[in-house]
């Protein structure tokens, strides 16, 4: 091996080591950590228990959250095979994960099947919670049409009141029992 010629001479050569060297001297000693003693132990200790026990803790939780994503999806879609779905679901916990994306695609896929064999593509408690829905609007509208019917009858006790209110009247009335849901009759 060929040593190249140094452009500098012998005298900036040893002043140059000689300021290296006083530098590395000079150098304070390093510390791999702001924590001396016990305190980095105690610190070792907590840090050691955070990945021990939360970290799989959290895992554990956040790996079930996202398995029960398609249940909560059939859920909110009125899917007609949601139990299934849900099955699915705690089947590919026990399994890892390898059945999740059939439970996924299953929660957003269109039972067009379903439909055809059983005539809806909705889950039973879709048509409870809108029959429901019925119900408290008609009740809802059966107080409305009550209210207006005692207004008008006290208005038409004071007197003075014209002839047409007379038919609205009557016209409510003929309303009334109609509003009324089954089993209830006018109050």
């Amino acid at each position: 091996m060929t040593h190249l010629p140094s452009n500098r001479t012998l005298p900036a050569r040893i002043g140059l080591r000689v300021a290296s060297l006083a530098a590395l001297l000079a150098a304070l000693p390093a510390h791999a950590s702001f924590l001396q003693g016990d305190a980095l132990a105690k610190a070792a200790n907590v840090i050691a228990l955070v990945v021990i026990v939360l970290v799989p803790i959290i895992a554990i939780v956040v790996f079930w959250l996202v398995h029960i994503l398609p249940e909560k999806i059939a859920h909110k879609r009125h899917h007609p095979q949601q139990e299934a779905i849900q099955v699915l679901c705690l089947l590919s916990l026990v399994f890892g994960g390898l059945l999740w994306p059939l439970a996924w695609l299953w929660a957003y896929s269109k039972p067009v099947l379903h439909k055809l064999a059983y005539g809806t593509d909705k889950h039973d408690d879709y048509y409870a919670d809108v029959a429901e829905k019925r119900s408290n609007e008609s009740r809802h509208m059966h107080d409305v049409v009550l209210r207006l019917r005692t207004d008008l009858d006290r208005l038409l006790a004071q007197g003075g009141a014209p002839d047409e209110l007379t038919s609205v009247r009557d016209q409510l009335a003929a309303l009334e029992p109609r509003l009324a849901g089954p089993g209830e009759g006018a109050r």
